[in-house]
């Protein structure tokens, strides 16, 4: 049997997830968790073979999470399941020793075949992924400005260029308001902006809203 735990900020997506691995007779759900705080409480008494985690949790983001849990578990799987954008997050993800990235947005059923692939200690890539993996080693590009920025910075980029204030973000990140105004500042240096219009822009250009 292979024991895997949800982490996602939202119920309905976890209980859409978890009825979804119902139908493998091989796989049960040993537990859920809406933020970092659960996930780890939860990691030191469920069993964990695979790790299903959501890149937008409340406080921490999902890279930050995955580091964390490959230093006090390394023998779990992490296989990132998001809605951001594949071309944008995919390879971040595999590159900071996720096993695999599923999106939201396809088939649920892929879910069941990404657990027993990563199982097998192989990577879970769709052919999206395999594609823009591909196309990075095979003509590798320049590094987009924002690749440059902290998990933090960039959730708070696509926050703001969401349309999201300050405080909102703040209180989804569980941050001050100051603390995020300093995230803003930083990603507003390297990207070499000046304000939220052109932030907004940016991200729009760079498909990461």
């Amino acid at each position: 049997m292979i024991d895997v735990i949800l982490c996602d900020d939202h119920a309905l997506v976890r209980r859409g997830i978890r009825d979804t691995l119902a139908e493998a007779p091989d796989i049960r759900v040993s537990g859920e968790a809406g933020s970092y705080t659960e996930l780890r409480e939860l990691l030191r008494h469920a069993p964990c073979d695979v790790l299903l985690l959501d890149l937008n949790l409340p406080g921490r983001s999902g890279i930050e999470v995955l580091t964390s849990v490959q230093e006090s578990h390394p023998r779990t799987k992490v296989l990132i399941v998001s809605m951001y954008p594949e071309d944008q997050y995919a390879l971040r993800a595999l590159k900071a020793g996720a096993h695999g990235y599923a999106n939201k947005a396809a088939d649920p059923l892929q879910l069941i075949t990404a657990v027993h692939t990563v199982m097998q200690g192989r990577k879970y890539l769709t052919p999206e992924v395999a594609q823009l993996l591909a196309d990075s080693l095979a003509q590798p590009e320049r590094e987009l400005a924002h690749a440059q920025l902290s998990e933090r910075e960039l959730q708070t980029l696509v926050k703001i260029a969401s349309g999201k204030r300050l405080s909102d973000i703040a209180q989804e990140l569980v941050l001050s308001p100051k603390t995020v105004s300093v995230y803003r500042a930083r990603v507003l240096a390297k990207l070499g902006l000046s304000n939220n219009a052109e932030l907004t822009v940016y991200a729009i250009r760079n498909q990461l809203v």
